[in-house]
């Protein structure tokens, strides 16, 4: 399966925190590498949307939507900043 990067999930990204995200930083909380989102590794088969540190592979985002609510699992982030 290719990857895509992180722009394939701004529309998600987007209902899930009501603004632009692919432009925010986040840390890897595997190998603390700092990246914006933009520049993830993502998945978009299976029942949800996997985004993946392009440095170590770990698993960073979980995005799923469900009843048209999108639901965001971040806990392989260690810090999200968004763009002032």
């Amino acid at each position: 399966m290719e990857a895509l990067d992180g722009n394939a999930i701004a529309g998600a990204l987007f209902d899930a925190f009501g603004t632009e995200m692919t432009t925010a930083s986040g840390t890897c909380a595997t190998c603390r590498t700092h990246r914006r989102l933009a520049e993830l590794n993502v998945y978009l088969r299976g029942p949800g949307m996997v985004a993946r540190c392009p440095s170590c592979g770990s698993v960073v985002l979980v995005l799923v939507q469900i009843r048209g609510v999108t639901c965001v699992d971040a806990t392989g982030l260690a810090v999200l900043q968004p763009e002032p």
